[in-house]
C-alpha cells in the first residue's frame, strides 16, 4: 500500500517539536510499523527527520514567502497548482490523506480523481482562528476552499466532538465524519525511568508541558502553585515548553516570590518529554473557561502515558478522556482555587495519585494509541471506498 500524506500549512514545521507536529510524525510512524510506503508532502520541513522517518521519501512543496498577508493568501493558493502537479508526477496512490489547512484543495480533488480514497484530518476551526489570531484579507476564498475540500474527501477526520459540530456548519450529512482523538506512543513512557510515585519523593513537583499561550491557563496555575506553596515549601513547578507568555509568567513569579520555586525548561525535543515528565508528582492542564474549546489536548495523553495523575479543567474533549476520581480529576476552568485544593489534595494523598495514574496509562494503552488510531484510519479508508464502488 502506498500512501500520500499532505500537510500544506506552513505553520506546520512537520519534523519540528510542536503538538501538531507529532501527530503528523506519529500517524506516519505508525503506518510505516505496518509496512506501508508512505510519502510525505509538506510545504514547512522543520529540521531533520526525527528516529524512525529518516528513509520516508518527503517532496517539498514551495514554501510561503513571508509578507503582507493578501499576497501570503494568494501564494498559498496558487501552490495548489504544484501540489496537484507534484502528485501525478509520483505515479498512483492507494491513499491520499491530509492535514487540513487553509488553502489546500488540490490533494482531495487529485484523490476523487482518480478514485482512491482522500482521508481529510480537521485540527481546528482555522478560518476563525485565522482572523482572530493572525488575520485573513480574503475570508471569502478560505470560506470556499472549506467548502470545496470538504465536500470533495471521502471522509473526513474530526480530532473532537466540537470540531464535529463545526464542520456541520459545511456539510448538510455527517456520515463521512469520524472523530478520532489524538493519541500517544506509550512505549516511548515505558523505560528504565522510574515513576516519581513508585519512590519517597521529598520534593512534590507541579508539571506542566506545552506552548507558553494565553488559552494554555499558565496564570491560573501560577495563582494555584502559590497558594500551595505557601503551605508547603518543598512543593516545586515545572514548566516544559516556551513561548510569547514566557516574561508574563517570570513577571508574575517574580512578584509573587515563586521564581526560585520554578524550573523553565524551555523548549524541548520530543525525545526529552519523557525524563522530564518523570520529575513530576502531579501534571496539569488548566485550561480557562473557553465557549470554543475544540483542542484534542496532545499534552494530557503524554501525562496519562506516563502514569502520572492528571489535573484537568472540566472542558470539551478532556470531560470525555478523564473519568473524575477514576484517571484523573478534573476542575471548574479557570478556578484556582479548586486547582490548589486539588494540588493539595494530592500531596496529602500519594496513594491515589498512584492509582489515577495507574488508571490513566491504562486509558491510553487499550484506547489511545497512534497505532491503533493509524488501524482505524485504514478502515475508514477503506469503508471510504466500499461507499465509492
Amino acid at each position: 500500500m502506498r500512501i500520500a500524506y499532505i500537510c500544506a500549512d506552513p505553520g506546520i514545521p512537520v519534523f519540528g517539536q510542536k503538538g501538531c507536529s507529532i501527530h503528523v510524525q506519529e500517524v506516519i510512524r505508525a503506518w510505516l510499523k505496518l509496512g506501508i510506503q508512505v510519502e510525505l508532502f509538506a510545504t514547512r520541513i522543520g529540521g531533520e527527520p526525527p528516529p524512525g522517518l529518516e528513509t520516508m521519501i518527503v517532496h517539498r512543496l514551495p514554501s510561503i514567502p513571508k509578507g503582507e498577508i493578501a499576497a501570503r493568501e494568494q501564494a498559498a493558493l496558487s501552490a495548489n497548482r504544484n501540489l496537484r502537479l507534484t502528485l501525478e508526477k509520483n505515479g498512483v496512490f492507494d491513499l491520499v490523506y491530509e492535514r487540513y489547512s487553509l488553502w489546500s484543495f488540490a490533494g482531495m480533488e487529485y484523490a476523487q480523481s482518480r478514485g482512491i480514497p482522500g482521508l481529510l484530518e480537521v485540527n481546528a476551526p482555522l478560518i476563525q482562528e485565522q482572523a482572530n489570531h493572525r488575520g485573513l484579507v480574503n475570508r471569502t476564498s478560505a470560506e470556499q476552499v472549506a467548502q470545496r475540500v470538504f465536500s470533495t474527501a471521502s471522509a473526513i477526520i474530526a480530532v473532537s466532538e466540537e470540531i464535529k459540530t463545526y464542520l456541520e456548519a459545511y456539510l448538510e450529512v455527517d456520515q463521512r465524519v469520524h472523530v478520532i482523538a489524538n493519541g500517544v506512543n506509550p512505549e516511548r513512557f515505558f523505560c528504565d525511568i522510574k515513576s516519581p510515585l513508585s519512590i519517597q519523593q521529598e520534593t512534590f513537583t507541579v508539571g506542566f508541558v506545552g506552548t507558553l499561550k494565553p488559552w494554555h491557563g499558565l496564570s491560573i496555575l501560577v495563582e494555584a502553585f502559590d497558594t500551595l506553596h505557601q503551605n508547603y515549601r518543598n512543593t516545586r513547578l515545572l514548566i516544559v515548553g516556551d513561548g510569547p507568555e514566557r516574561e508574563n509568567l517570570v513577571t508574575e513569579l517574580s512578584a509573587r516570590g515563586l521564581l526560585d520555586a520554578t524550573h523553565f525548561t524551555g523548549a524541548v525535543t520530543p525525545d526529552k518529554i519523557p525524563v522530564l515528565l518523570a520529575k513530576m508528582t502531579v501534571a496539569v492542564a488548566p485550561y480557562p473557561h473557553q465557549s470554543d474549546f475544540y483542542f484534542s489536548p496532545l499534552k494530557v495523553y503524554e501525562y496519562m502515558a506516563a502514569g502520572l495523575p492528571v489535573v484537568a479543567s472540566r472542558i470539551g474533549q478532556l470531560r470525555e478522556l478523564i473519568e473524575d476520581e477514576i484517571n484523573g480529576l478534573l476542575c471548574p476552568p479557570g478556578d484556582a482555587v479548586a486547582l490548589a485544593a486539588t494540588l493539595e489534595r494530592l500531596y496529602h494523598n500519594p496513594e491515589l495519585g498512584r492509582q489515577l495514574g495507574k488508571a490513566a496509562r491504562q486509558t491510553i494503552q487499550h484506547h489511545h494509541t497512534w497505532d491503533a488510531i493509524a488501524k482505524r484510519l485504514l478502515e475508514i479508508a477503506g469503508m471510504a471506498e466500499e461507499q465509492r464502488v
